[in-house]
């Protein structure tokens, strides 16, 4: 099938053209060898698109009919899909009221690079991007043998996000008529799994006062934080001292994250919460604020010269060789606020208390992750004529 697509033409061209073409029984559909040619008026100007099948270039004609009519007829963008994608992510801000986080735009850079930039050809037009095409897409996100691995469905999903993102946006500034990825479909494939592989892990009391106990001691007040209150290591290493309230009522205000060197809001309006602080935890970190400088945005956890800590340089150096002495080589930063929900739970805390202290945006997201740790095998059985 011959790509269709639109060109101007000098009234000298058109006329060397159309001695060429012959006539069709549909006005302004003529044919042209094994191919159709469909002639309009755009913009003051002749147009051209091309058709494969007689049936594709009466469709075409209808259509273009059908925008004039509607005075939605203009000229199809010439620009390519690769060059919209590359610079549509660096201007795109979201939909959401929450706006779009930067640490996003980087992963949706990623994506585009791994994936996108990859499979579609650098001559493929935005308008020419079809559900076809994306369909194709999906199809060798999913063949083991062109990425040299199995990708799995999540992985799958997350590459097509922002192609999905970019396409509405063209549409949304009349780029394209209609979105391509509308109805996409994307694989659930069945996979066999060990029976505990997807559940969560967790260290037992003893594993963490170890773990605690064994960490250097400029790591060890944050090792500590981390497991007494659930926090993300993000949240930790964002703390201020106006965020850490040692008075009466011990807690912590969680207003912030650290996420690639990079200061962010809570994802969500759950994620801005106070987190209630042990006493022995509180009198600890009200010693670790009086070495420091005096200044309301000083960093509570903070490298030798005052700035941001880094996860993944605090977790290769300090982490990873502590856990592997405990007995836990799998465990990373988030295995204790794992841990966390754990022993709250074990301890009697409901779920929604719990939800809210862990920021999650609802008790059910909560109780999807923690399901296995609740205390008790079971419901017992229910006598209805008991009692």
């Amino acid at each position: 099938m011959h790509a269709k697509g639109t060109a101007a033409q000098t009234p000298e061209a058109s006329r060397l053209d159309e001695r060429k073409l012959e006539k069709t029984k549909t006005p302004g559909v003529y044919r042209r060898g094994k191919s159709y040619v469909v002639i309009y008026r755009a913009g003051g100007r002749q147009r051209k698109e091309f058709a494969g099948t007689l049936d594709e270039a009466r469709r075409i004609k209808r259509e273009r009919e059908t925008d004039r009519d509607r005075g939605e007829l203009q000229e199809r963008t010439t620009v390519t899909f690769r060059a919209y994608l590359e610079e549509w992510v660096e201007r795109y801000r979201g939909q959401g009221r929450r706006g779009f986080r930067e640490s996003t735009r980087e992963e949706y850079r990623r994506l585009l690079t791994s994936y996108a930039y990859e499979h579609f050809s650098e001559k493929l037009r935005l308008t020419d991007v079809t559900p076809y095409r994306l369909a194709r897409f999906v199809d060798w996100l999913c063949d083991e043998v062109a990425q040299g691995k199995r990708l799995a469905d999540s992985t799958v999903a997350n590459a097509v996000i922002p192609v999905r993102a970019a396409l509405a946006t063209a549409q949304r500034e009349g780029l394209i008529r209609h979105n391509p990825a509308v109805k996409l479909a994307l694989p659930h494939r069945e996979q066999i799994r060990e029976d505990d592989e997807d559940e969560v892990k967790t260290l037992s009391r003893k594993q963490v006062r170890q773990l605690i106990n064994r960490a250097p001691e400029d790591h060890r007040l944050l090792l500590e934080v981390l497991a007494s209150c659930g926090l993300r290591v993000s949240e930790a290493i964002a703390l201020q001292r106006r965020h850490v309230h040692v008075g009466a009522k011990p807690h912590l205000k969680i207003r912030r994250a650290i996420v690639k060197r990079r200061v962010e809001p809570p994802k969500t309006k759950h994620g801005r919460r106070d987190v209630p602080l042990p006493a022995g935890l509180a009198k600890r970190l009200r010693a670790h604020l009086a070495a420091l400088p005096d200044e309301a945005d000083v960093l509570v956890f903070a490298t030798a010269g005052g700035t941001a800590l880094d996860p993944d340089n605090v977790r290769s150096r300090m982490l990873k060789p502590l856990v592997r002495k405990i007995g836990a080589p799998w465990a990373g930063f988030h295995t204790l606020r794992h841990t966390y929900a754990s022993l709250q739970l074990a301890r009697g805390v409901n779920i929604v208390q719990l939800s809210r202290v862990l920021g999650h945006h609802s008790p059910a997201f909560t109780l999807s992750v923690y399901t296995h740790l609740l205390p008790g095998e079971g419901a017992p059985a229910l006598d209805l004529r008991a009692g």
